[in-house]
């Protein structure tokens, strides 16, 4: 039951309190001073001490019986001399023989001594709101957590209370919680000091016990008494990422970080979060305009610029993809360590290494260099710069990514018509173990259907699936060219497949869907499956797109139109333009349609599905 460290003896624990008692000096056996040995003695008479003699072998007593497995004895020992001297030392004893004793009222009790006696102890609070939390009595802690900001200095407080949250967040009960921290941080609201890290402090609270409404109110109330506060906007953030788009929360906390954004206050980390939001969500246009302003604000930094270049290229805007990744480049060679004068000292034996973050490792910089060239090889290789293309693969020496070179090489060469040449790259290429060799099939298979040899890249992946009858990937990629191949049972086989391997992935549940609709095939079940990947997927504006064509094939226009004008503003692929153009155009707003193809026809001229739309239309915008 002891809490004293194994191989300190109970003397030695009086000692300290004696020092911290300013005792005289104590003699050792023999009678020699024991600070002799240490430093020369003092002159004059020596400090006064609260410590006598009685005091001293009570406070030894405490602890040989503490040491002996009596943990009550020795709290009440060490209580008594606490209420009688009221020294911060005794109470924080009395605490630790009570928390070593697994005594949780005893802890409380000593705690709540200890703050009567000292009411401006600042360490006294804390230890009264550590052992409330330990016994998971927040209730209780609402006028000694509002001590501890109170005697806190000045400079301390609003980060103190900005970490409230986490420490009532323990609470099972988070709404309780919430409703506690408000209590505790009433006297604050008011505070002009303090209002706003009180209410966004109590924001925080909110969202985590899930009224997210509530948060929210109290961010837009912060953001009007104080616009220059990035608080709210982060309270946003999150809001927004854990919700579709159209969620009427997700609009107005979209509305709240924008005007934060356009209010000329946000810095480059806030803009940063808004844009990696929007990657996540899929909505690239939108994710480009922040990643532009970044640039602006940023010109230095080179990593901004490989995301932009990446969503150009996703978005097929290649000239405006090479630029970005140009200067990426540029920046990220001119600040390059070599490897050798990069690596870090390994750590002393018994440390922790420094934990990953900071800024960019070698290894870090290494990576992003080399996505850069692959994705200039890719732009030079669309455009048929294809000497180009091969300057820039020549770059990539990294072993671990030859089987990525070797893929677009063969890629390369299968746009030239040089099809055998490119299969035979990518078979050649080394297998270090499993994964390659089921990644060349998957590389073969890709080139074969960049060049529309669909049913060549179907047998490459039917052999792949023999070899690897559980990979859910390559059973979903022969799945869509089985459907490219009109061969629907085995499309639909497949895709049954891949859902029972990945019950949880919205993209078998959205391709099958999508195939029936698009046949006029078991609508309301085509339905049903693209429901179920929106659940999985919230937002997605592939999946939202489905779910208008669906709606379109179904007779229901309107709610059609809804979900395709989403889906487009999120993410204007040509396909989501080439369907809502259709809707517009079945409904009569033909300008409306004809500018949503022009805008489509822009991205992508070659377009299957439009080019097909526009055909069966007989339109030619």
């Amino acid at each position: 039951m002891s809490c004293l460290k194994p191989g300190v003896a109970p003397w030695a624990w009086a000692l300290v309190l004696a020092g911290a008692f300013q005792l005289g000096p104590v003699h050792a056996q023999g009678g020699a001073p024991a600070a002799a040995a240490a430093t020369p003695a003092a002159s004059g008479p020596p400090p006064s001490s609260d410590l006598d003699g009685p005091l001293f072998f009570q406070l030894m007593l405490a602890e040989f019986e503490l040491a002996s497995g009596r943990p009550g004895p020795a709290y009440e020992y060490v209580m008594e001399a606490a209420r009688r001297l009221k020294r911060d030392e005794l109470f924080r004893r009395a605490v630790d023989i009570a928390i070593g004793a697994r005594a949780g009222e005893q802890a409380l009790t000593a705690a709540r001594a200890w703050r009567l006696a000292r009411p401006t102890s600042l360490d006294a609070a804390r230890t009264e709101v550590q052992v409330l939390s330990a016994l998971n009595r927040f209730g209780e802690a609402i006028e000694p957590l509002r001590a501890v900001v109170r005697l806190s200095p000045a400079e301390d407080r609003a980060g103190l209370i900005s970490s409230l949250p986490r420490v009532v967040g323990r609470a099972s009960d988070r709404r309780q919680a919430a409703t506690l921290l408000d209590e505790v941080l009433k006297p604050f609201f008011t505070d002009p000091a303090l209002a706003t890290a009180a209410r966004l402090a109590s924001a925080r609270s909110w969202l985590a016990a899930g009224e997210a409404e509530q948060a929210l109110t109290a961010a837009e109330a912060i953001q009007k008494t104080d616009a220059a506060a990035p608080g709210p906007t982060l309270i946003a953030l999150e809001l927004w990422s854990s919700r579709p788009a159209t969620d009427p929360l997700a609009v107005r906390a979209q509305a709240l970080i924008t005007a934060f954004l356009d209010s000329g206050k946000a810095e480059t980390p806030i803009r940063l979060a808004w844009a990696r939001a929007l990657v996540s969500a899929q909505r690239y246009t939108d994710a480009v305009t922040q990643f532009e302003q970044v640039v602006r604000e940023r010109p230095g930094d080179a990593g901004p610029y490989l995301t932009l270049g990446a969503l150009h290229l996703d978005l097929k805007q290649l000239d405006p993809a090479r630029v970005a990744l140009e200067r990426y480049v540029t920046l990220a060679e001119a600040t390059r360590v070599p490897p050798a004068a990069s690596a870090a000292p390994s750590a002393p034996e018994g440390t922790e290494a420094a934990p990953a973050g900071g800024e960019p490792s070698a290894e870090r910089e290494a990576d992003g260099l080399v996505e850069a060239w692959l994705m200039l090889a890719r732009i030079a290789e669309q455009q048929q710069r294809f000497a180009d293309a091969e300057r820039w693969l020549s770059k990539v020496q990294d072993p671990a990514r030859a089987l990525d070179v070797q893929t677009r090489r063969a890629t390369l060469l299968a746009r030239q018509g040089r099809v055998a040449e490119a299969r035979d790259a990518i078979r050649r290429a080394p297998e270090r173990d499993a994964q390659d060799a089921r990644a060349k099939f998957a590389a073969e298979a890709g080139v074969l259907r960049d060049i529309k040899r669909y049913a060549e890249a179907y047998t490459v992946l039917e052999a792949a699936t023999r070899q690897f009858p559980e990979d859910s990937d390559l059973l979903y990629e022969r799945a869509m060219l089985a459907e490219r191949l009109q061969r629907m049972d085995d499309a639909e086989r497949l895709l049954r497949r891949v859902m029972e391997l990945k019950p949880d992935s919205p993209h078998a549940y959205n391709a099958l869907g999508y195939s029936l609709a698009d046949r006029g095939l078991r609508l309301e079940e085509a339905r049903g499956l693209i429901v179920r990947a929106l659940e999985l997927a919230p937002g997605d504006p592939f999946i939202t797109d489905s779910l208008g064509w669906v709606e379109f094939r179904l007779g229901r226009n309107e709610e059609a139109l809804r979900h395709l004008q989403a889906a487009w503003a999120a993410r204007p692929d040509t396909e989501i333009g080439a369907h809502l153009g259709e809707v517009l155009w079945v409904l009569g707003r033909r300008e409306e349609a004809l500018r949503i193809w022009r805008a489509a026809r822009e991205r992508d001229a070659a377009n299957e599905v439009l080019k097909e739309t526009l055909a069966r239309l007989k339109v030619s915008p």
